[in-house]
């Protein structure tokens, strides 16, 4: 089975600063793959990469076999590979439907807003991914942040992805708020869409991950699927294991 996404050795580089080297990593149809990292990992220049953000210089990087190098999000959005960033590229005053449609409006034959199938779809397709809103008309700003994560996550599903980006969907989320999340994103995987979770939390990494990419400065610290690692070993390395012991030893030793 070919990948919807492969990367070899893909690598970025600004000027004399090495953004990322050597990094590789699969995305499968029906599977999501966890990228954990602490800031400055290069979580976000991988994904700008795999987003038609920014180009890389180094390897290479496939999408469903074919080797390519995207010229801009819009054409890595033509080969369905759609992200929600973490600010989520929302309207707060404008309401649920017209953000769901944002830029791709539904239109009747006389060329109008298309206002009353725009409300239907809307509510059809958050339906279909389990989202129960009271009211497609409210705005967006007054839903919470799990709830606007779960509105691009279904948005991104209706108009055809294929493969899911999502940039710290629960980072800013209470514990309830990052699990509705979390609920959506394997909803995505089990119809059939590749995932690419970037998180710095473990714990929501690990109960809907098949594969798990660790970065660290710019390079990967290991890749490893579900069946090769426990939660408790994916912490420790997200952690800096060697670092925490040596930091753990010198406050005993402080402590004394």
């Amino acid at each position: 089975m070919t990948s919807l996404i492969e990367t070899e050795n893909i690598g970025k580089t600004y000027g004399s600063v090495i953004a990322l080297s050597e990094v590789s990593t699969v995305v499968n149809a029906g599977e999501v793959t966890c990228v954990l990292g602490d800031n400055g990992a290069g979580k976000s220049t991988l994904i700008k990469i795999l987003a038609g953000v920014h180009q890389h210089d180094q390897g290479s990087f496939r999408v469903e076999g074919e080797e390519i190098k995207f010229s801009s999000p819009r054409e890595a959005l033509d080969h369905g590979i759609a992200t929600v960033y973490q600010d989520l590229a929302v309207v707060p005053l404008m309401s649920v439907w017209r953000n769901f449609f944002l830029g791709s409006e539904p239109t009747t034959r006389f060329g109008f807003l298309d206002s009353k199938k725009g409300k239907a779809v809307t509510k059809k397709a958050l339906s279909d991914m389990g989202i129960d809103l009271r009211d497609v008309e409210q705005p967006v700003g007054t839903l919470s942040g799990g709830e606007r994560q779960c509105v691009a996550i279904a948005r991104a599903v209706h108009f055809g992805a294929k493969v899911l980006i999502l940039d710290e969907p629960t980072a800013a989320l209470g514990v309830k708020q990052a699990g509705v999340v979390l609920k959506y994103v394997a909803q995505a995987r089990d119809r059939g869409l590749g995932v690419v979770l970037i998180t710095h939390n473990p714990h929501h990494a690990y109960p809907v991950g098949n594969r798990f990419l660790l970065l660290k400065r710019g390079r990967a610290l290991g890749s490893y699927e579900k069946s090769e690692i426990d939660i408790n070993e994916l912490t420790r390395q997200m952690a800096g294991g060697a670092e925490l012991e040596a930091l753990e030893h010198e406050l005993r030793g402080v402590e004394a």
